[in-house]
């Protein structure tokens, strides 16, 4: 059974940065790919950023591009750095996984089949 197990949330300063991290256990995931998403209060939940597993290609959404950074290690946890972090970055933050479809991008909700508990950021200004 996959579990996905976030952590490194809390409270930050606007300009600050947070390190989350996610994780995987319950089976290989060199074939998955390992989004994270976010909520916030009164909002649907978006994508932030993906890696593929294998080959480390990695997609970000416009609002994090070039503040955030995914990674994961060969101990199946993914991280996501966050820096220049502002009070519009507030959210839950989850993670999830999915099997990589060749020629797609890792980018939809809905094609997520695993979900950790979530995490939650909060960016004072």
């Amino acid at each position: 059974q996959v579990q996905l197990v976030e952590s490194g949330g809390g409270l930050v300063q606007a300009g600050g940065s947070l390190r989350l991290s996610c994780a995987a256990s319950g089976r290989t995931f060199s074939s998955y790919a390992m989004g994270w998403f976010r909520q916030a209060p009164g909002k649907e939940r978006v994508f932030v950023a993906a890696i593929k597993w294998s080959g480390g290609n990695t997609y970000y959404a416009d609002s994090v591009k070039g503040r955030f950074s995914i990674s994961r290690n060969a101990k199946n946890t993914v991280y996501l750095q966050m820096n220049s972090l502002k009070p519009e970055d507030t959210a839950v933050y989850y993670c999830a996984a999915k099997t990589v479809v060749a020629g797609t991008r890792p980018v939809i909700e809905d094609e997520y089949d695993y979900w950790g508990q979530g995490t939650q950021v909060t960016v004072s200004s």
